[in-house]
């Protein structure tokens, strides 16, 4: 067996009380189901944002914060007592094609989805390295494909990825940094934005385990991530997506089975 001269790890006990978990954009959607997965799990939970949640998340702790002020960041991190999770969830879009704005108002949208992961990465490592830490990126399958009316984002959740994975190799053997490249996740604006009760239904067809994801999805996944179970994985992208898409050329070819007939495949 190789020896690195680095020790591993010690494992994660998912149970210690006092770990300290930060999530980003943690008061709804995906991050609220993140920072109750979490506090569930025996952690302390600080979820960040600009605004205070609707109703308060059992066993979470609001800290406003507005994760585009650097300076605002690196001192929130300083007065932590520790660290030893950040997850970086805080991001999003509005439908916007590209010549429907100037290019700062995009700029917006890239600063949001990548720069300030960044900043609080940044801000976060010295208490990480301390620690022993990991870092959780939530990335999109935008990052990976097309995003029309959303090319910001899609370019920014791509960016975000590979910064994770360079993050990872810098950062190595004291902080582990990975990725969950999150497909379509069913929450309390899914509804308006995919067109009611119908739409809803239809996009979750097009999916191969028949449904959007649930916070809950997402944020067990995020749990695994920071756990002891997974000492051993840097620089990893996890994929909760139910299985992806289904390619648009069956359909279009009427196969109705999955399988091309004749032809060339490739």
């Amino acid at each position: 067996m190789e020896n690195s001269g680095h020790p591993p790890p010690e494992p994660v006990d998912d149970r210690r009380d006092g770990r300290v978990v930060v999530v980003t954009g943690g008061t709804r959607g995906v991050g609220a189901g993140i920072a109750r997965a979490f506090a569930a799990a025996g952690a302390r939970v600080l979820a960040c944002a600009r605004r205070p949640p609707e109703r308060a998340l059992p066993g979470v702790e609001f800290a406003p914060l507005d994760l585009r002020d650097p300076p605002a960041v690196r001192a929130f991190f300083a007065a932590l007592p520790r660290l030893d999770v950040l997850v970086n969830n805080a991001g999003g879009t509005p439908y916007r094609l590209l010549t429907d704005a100037d290019a700062e108002r995009h700029a917006r949208v890239i600063e949001l989805n990548l720069l300030t992961p960044l900043t609080a990465s940044l801000a976060a490592h010295g208490q990480l390295r301390r620690t022993r830490g990991c870092v959780v990126m939530v990335g999109s399958v935008s990052g990976g494909r097309p995003s029309p009316g959303s090319a910001a984002y899609g370019a920014a959740k791509a960016g975000l990825e590979n910064l994770a994975a360079s993050m990872a190799v810098e950062w190595a053997p004291e902080v582990r940094v990975n990725t969950l490249v999150v497909g379509m996740v069913r929450t309390e604006a899914s509804a308006p934005h995919y067109g009611g009760p119908d739409g809803l239904a239809a996009v979750s067809r097009t999916v191969p385990l028949g449904r959007l994801a649930t916070p809950a999805d997402v944020a067990g996944a995020a749990v695994f991530l920071a756990s002891g179970e997974a000492a051993y994985i840097s620089g990893a992208s996890l994929l909760v997506h139910g299985g992806g898409e289904r390619p648009a050329f069956l359909d279009a070819a009427g196969t109705g089975t999955g399988h091309p007939t004749e032809g060339d495949t490739r």
